[in-house]
C-alpha cells in the first residue's frame, strides 16, 4: 500500500492598501477645459509626470466612445489615467477600470466628497494694497480643478507620502518636528518634490525653480520660493503660503492658484504669504 505525500500550497496573500491619487473633473465644453490644463501644464511642466491620475466624468457625463477620446487626448498631454469616475457607467476593458466609493481626502481623514459652493463675491479686503488676488482654480473651471483624492481598496493604511520624503528624511535631511509637520533643513534642488499629506511643511533653505512642495497644511519658506508650492491639497482651505522672497513659479491653496506672470510687478522679490478670501487668492506682501 502506498501513501500520497500531502502537497503544500502556498495560499495567495491579498492586501488592501489605500493612495493618494489626484482627481480631475473635466467640465463642458471640453475644447475650453483642454485650454486650461494646457496653460496649467506650461507653467508646471512635467507636474503630472508618474502621478496617479483618477479622472472624475460625474460632471461631463460624456458618451462611452467621448470617454475613449479624453483618455487618449490626456495621455498625448503626459496624464496617465489609471481609474474612471461615471456612476452608472458601463465601459469597455480598453478603458481604465471604473472607480467606485472613492472618498475625498481631508486632513481630519476620509470625507464623502461634498458638493463645491458657487463662486463666493470678491473679498471685501480686495483694495488692500500690492495684493494679488486670482480668481483661477476649483470654480473657474479649468485645470484648477487638480485636487488630492484618496483611492481607498479596504480598510487600510495610506501608504502615500513615503517616496522621496523618506529617502530624505533617512539621509537626515528631513525631520518631523511635531505631530503633522515636516521640517526640511536643506535646500530643495530643481527636479525634487515633497509631498506631505498629513500637515504642514518648513523649508529653512530655498526651493529652486522646477521643484516643488505638496502639502496638507501650510508651507513656510525660510528662503527664497522659485519653484512651485501647493498648500492645503487634501481640501485645507484655511492653510497658507509663506516665503522670504517670492519667485515662484505657481502658488496654490485648496486647488486656487496663481503663475508667476500673474504675480510679476506685485508680489514678485518680496517677503509674501498667500492665502484664501472666499473663493479667491490672495498674494499679500508681509510687512
Amino acid at each position: 500500500m502506498t501513501f500520497a505525500a500531502p502537497v503544500e500550497t502556498k495560499s495567495i496573500r491579498f492586501r488592501a492598501r489605500s493612495f493618494v491619487a489626484f482627481t480631475l473633473t473635466p467640465e463642458a465644453p471640453i475644447s475650453a477645459w483642454l485650454e486650461g490644463l494646457d496653460h496649467w501644464i506650461g507653467n508646471s511642466p512635467g507636474y503630472f509626470a508618474g502621478r496617479p491620475v483618477v479622472l472624475d466624468l460625474n460632471v461631463l457625463k460624456p458618451d462611452v466612445a467621448d470617454i475613449g477620446l479624453l483618455v487618449a487626448s490626456l495621455g498625448a498631454r503626459g496624464i496617465r489615467v489609471y481609474a474612471i469616475e461615471l456612476e452608472g457607467a458601463s465601459i469597455g476593458l480598453d478603458l481604465p477600470p471604473l472607480l467606485g466609493g472613492a472618498k475625498e481626502a481631508t486632513t481630519d481623514g476620509l470625507l464623502s466628497q461634498p458638493g463645491r459652493k458657487g463662486k463666493a463675491e470678491a473679498a471685501d479686503e480686495a483694495g488692500q494694497l500690492e495684493t494679488v488676488f486670482s480668481d483661477r482654480g476649483k470654480d473657474a473651471g479649468k485645470a484648477g480643478e487638480v485636487k488630492a483624492g484618496e483611492v481607498k481598496a479596504g480598510e487600510a493604511r495610506a501608504e502615500a507620502g513615503k517616496g522621496k520624503a523618506a529617502k530624505a528624511a533617512e539621509a537626515g535631511a528631513i525631520e518631523t518636528v511635531q505631530a503633522g509637520t515636516l521640517m526640511v533643513k536643506s535646500p530643495i534642488r530643481s527636479g525634487q518634490s515633497i509631498f506631505h499629506p498629513h500637515g504642514d511643511v518648513i523649508v529653512l533653505g530655498s526651493v529652486a525653480s522646477g521643484s516643488e512642495i505638496i502639502a496638507a497644511g501650510s508651507i513656510h519658506v525660510y528662503g527664497t520660493l522659485r519653484g512651485r508650492a501647493i498648500a492645503g491639497s487634501q481640501g485645507n482651505r484655511s492653510a497658507r503660503i509663506f516665503c522670504r522672497k517670492n519667485e515662484a513659479e505657481l502658488i496654490s491653496v485648496d486647488g486656487w492658484y496663481t503663475t508667476a506672470e500673474e504675480m510679476e510687478g506685485v508680489s514678485r522679490g518680496k517677503a509674501v504669504q498667500a492665502f484664501l478670501e472666499g473663493d479667491m487668492l490672495a498674494v499679500v506682501p508681509l510687512n
